[in-house]
């Protein structure tokens, strides 16, 4: 696996153990879905390095190049796109709406998607590309 495509993973790792962390402080559930969320985004930022290193300039044109390249193809199932979708909206709604608190419920929900997606996609790159 090529460097860059490693910092994204570890990138994502990290963003990962962070998001997990702040659920485990019960009190932290916002931070745990903007962590969810990011640890998910830096995924499929190894996956751009990795296709070449398009830049994107906006999140949903990394949503769509994810969609585009990796779901439409079939390589990875819908859930996977469902899964960044909803953490994107989760995460905005924490990140710009005033005041908002989710619930523990609703950050566990986001933790796991985001440890299945991180999983998933270190899979396929390493099966794929090296490890």
């Amino acid at each position: 696996m090529e460097a860059k495509v490693r910092l994204w993973c570890e990138r994502a790792e990290e963003r990962l153990a962070t998001a997990k962390y702040a659920l485990e402080k019960e009190k932290f559930y916002n931070e745990a879905i903007i962590f969810s969320f990011f640890s998910m985004y830096s995924m499929v930022r190894a996956l751009i390095r990795q296709k070449g290193g398009t830049q994107f300039s906006r999140h949903s044109e990394v949503i769509r190049f994810f969609d585009e390249e990796y779901i439409i193809t079939g390589i990875f199932d819908k859930r996977y796109l469902d899964y960044l979708q909803e953490a994107r909206k989760k995460r905005n709604i924490c990140d710009y709406e005033d005041f908002v608190k989710v619930d523990k419920t609703d950050a566990e929900t986001q933790c796991a998607h985001a440890e299945e997606f991180v999983s998933e996609i270190r899979r396929y790159l390493e099966n794929h590309h090296g490890a």
